[in-house]
């Protein structure tokens, strides 16, 4: 596949053309991935300040005791709304259910190991593991099998 780069005057002329001679889902991938670069969300430090996380930051949100929060590399954020808000603020496909609880980024997973009862243990990019259950490890699964099937071409 080529590669075409130009320079550009402006930033608001700043944009990516996809040519294909069929849409594909490698095409929609890439066309999520370029719309939602950039994304942040606005979370809250432990002293109550405001702060806008890049979206691709973060490693997975979680609720605890009924409050949401993101969790990057560096920093815990605690999140205004539900779990389930936050999942449609931020809906893209490399963020997925891992538990009724938890919303994993998929692309900061290093490994996936399985446990007991059809679960997983998913190794996130600080080296931290997180338990992804039965219900949705299908979907953790799979999105693996696509990742490996596309290195393939």
């Amino acid at each position: 596949m080529r590669v075409i780069e130009r320079t550009i005057e402006h930033p608001k002329d700043e944009g990516v053309i996809l040519e294909y001679v069929n849409w594909t889902k490698d095409f929609a991938e890439i066309k999520e991935y370029v719309k939602r670069k950039g994304d942040t969300i606005i979370g809250y430090t432990q002293s109550g300040d405001s702060v806008s996380i890049r979206i691709e930051d973060i490693l997975y949100y979680e609720t605890v005791d009924g409050n949401a929060f993101a969790y990057t590399a560096e920093q815990v954020y605690k999140l205004d709304g539900r779990l389930y808000q936050v999942e449609e603020a931020v809906k893209c496909s490399y963020i997925c259910r891992a538990s009724k609880a938890m919303l994993v980024n998929m692309d900061k997973i290093e490994s996936v190991r399985t446990a007991l009862n059809g679960r997983l243990y998913a190794k996130m990019e600080n080296g931290e593991e997180i338990l992804v259950t039965r219900k949705y490890a299908k979907e953790v699964e799979d999105y693996f099998m696509r990742e490996e099937d596309n290195e393939g071409v």
